[in-house]
């Protein structure tokens, strides 16, 4: 038997640490030696409930059931774990002080058997180091941060080359993140997500409903809305109540501002407003409204949904995350041809286009609505396999294979923007893997503010905006 004791004091309530724990899914982003977590019992997790985490041991990914045999509120969590040749008992304790700090002990026995018996006691160390790592992670994890991290000379060279910033944007780029913890709880805030019934959306909707935010998922499909609010109620658990749907066609103008009108009256303060929804399209259409379709939903719809949500993200003080793409540097804003009418189409391009217009917006909007305190950012997700990758794209996401993140990575940077203290006073920033980047590179692609202020004015006379009294 291989026995590990390891402890450490996070300036938290016991009540923090333990909801963050209790749903043990979350080892994933405090533990380095594991590589993805989830929980297989649907709901809040309680005694029985089961996770599957793979680890990386020995050299290899292995994967490890683990189930919760006893829970005492606040107090400890006992768990048991079963995998090839090992398995083991593991106690989490947590004992509060007065002066508002947590010391978490950790314990565990962990049994080998069959060809890992053989190496017990050249184990042993091995074993030691990887507890001291993961509770050494947890206490990061818990500590909460005020700072956000900045753009290190090396990440910015790279960026400037374009192919070597290239594996940064793999499943590579995410796992060498040093902070992956989302720990800072969100309760009684409201959360706003288009686009949210598959992929990127609903992973990020899944992430703030286990930070106990009210999350509104916004999609065009009431069947999938359905489907996606059980999903996300099963990966967070809680009340259900407090995940909402709405449904829309962003494609849209009318519907899009009618959405926003039904959201300011129902929810008068918004704290977060994730503009996620977006698709890119092959063949050259306009909406009914006169707006090529990738024009419409990637730029028109979050430009109508922000400006009507104004005053319901005023009064929250809000933070407003716009879901952007890497192939925004491969392109300029042409503003004499936005829907691309006197060039031959290509989706790709229009796409990529649109997704610049959303980032040089982000900018404009900080400087318009700043001093009223909403925050604006923009963010690149990655490269991230998910259904509309695979349509849209099904070249790149064959040769990418496995080298593509999974949508909760992709995920990752939107929920931080929104929840983290560190992020707080980020503004019209372009963010990869919670760090700011530069959003152009290639000649001819920089946006200047007149070119911004010249979409944001188009945009609002063609699709009958008023100018807001903020800002």
């Amino acid at each position: 038997m291989i026995r590990l004791h390891e402890t450490v004091r996070v300036a938290r309530s016991a009540a923090d640490c333990y909801r963050y724990l209790v749903d043990f899914s979350t080892c994933e982003q405090w533990d380095p030696g594991v590589y993805r977590a989830r929980k297989l019992t649907p709901g809040t997790p309680r005694i029985g409930s089961e996770f599957e985490v793979t680890v990386r041991m020995f050299g290899r990914r292995t994967t490890l059931s683990y189930a919760i045999t006893e829970l005492a509120e606040n107090t400890h969590i006992a768990l048991e774990m079963r995998g090839s040749g090992i398995s083991s008992v593991e106690t989490i304790r947590f004992e509060e002080n007065t002066a508002g700090e947590t010391t978490i002990d950790y314990r565990a026995d962990f049994s080998l058997s069959g060809a890992l018996r053989a190496s017990e006691i050249a184990m042993k160390p091995v074993f030691k180091r990887m507890g001291r790592k993961a509770v050494a992670g947890l206490g990061e994890a818990l500590t909460i941060r005020t700072e956000a991290p900045s753009q290190g000379w090396v990440s910015y060279a790279a960026d400037r080359s374009m192919l070597l910033a290239a594996p940064g944007f793999t499943e590579r780029g995410y796992l060498a993140l040093d902070d992956k913890a989302h720990s800072e709880f969100m309760d009684e805030r409201v959360v706003v997500i288009t686009g949210a019934t598959s992929g990127i959306g609903e992973a990020i909707a899944a992430e703030y409903a286990r930070l106990r935010a009210s999350v509104v998922l916004v999609g065009r499909d009431t069947d999938k809305l359905a489907a996606s609010r059980q999903r996300v109620h099963d990966f967070a658990g809680g009340d259900i109540e407090r995940i909402h749907t709405e449904q829309a066609d962003l494609l849209d103008v009318v519907a899009t501002r009618s959405l926003g009108e039904r959201l300011v009256e129902q929810f008068p303060e918004i704290d977060v407003l994730v503009n996620n929804a977006g698709a890119l399209f092959h063949e050259h259409a306009l909406t009914d409204d006169g707006f090529e379709r990738s024009l419409a939903i990637n730029l028109v719809a979050p430009f109508v949904l922000t400006e009507t949500l104004i005053p319901a993200l005023t009064a929250a003080e809000a933070r407003v995350v716009n879901m952007s793409s890497g192939g925004m540097y491969l392109q300029p804003l042409v503003l004499n041809d936005l829907n691309f009418e006197n060039e031959s189409f290509s989706g790709n391009k229009a796409y990529a286009r649109a997704k610049r217009g959303l980032v040089a917006l982000t900018r404009h909007w900080a400087r318009r609505y700043g001093e009223a305190g909403v925050n604006f950012n923009a963010m690149h997700p990655g490269w991230v396999a998910t259904p509309g990758v695979t349509e849209s794209l099904p070249g790149f996401d064959k040769a990418m294979g496995r080298l593509l993140r999974d949508a909760r990575m992709g995920a990752d940077t939107a929920v931080w923007l929104g929840s983290a203290r560190a992020a707080r006073h980020c503004q019209g920033e372009f963010f990869l893997d919670r760090t700011p980047h530069p959003t152009a590179v290639l000649p001819n692609t920089q946006v200047r503010p007149s070119d911004a202020q010249t979409l944001y004015g188009w945009l609002r006379n063609e699709t009958g905006i008023e100018v807001n009294g903020v800002g």
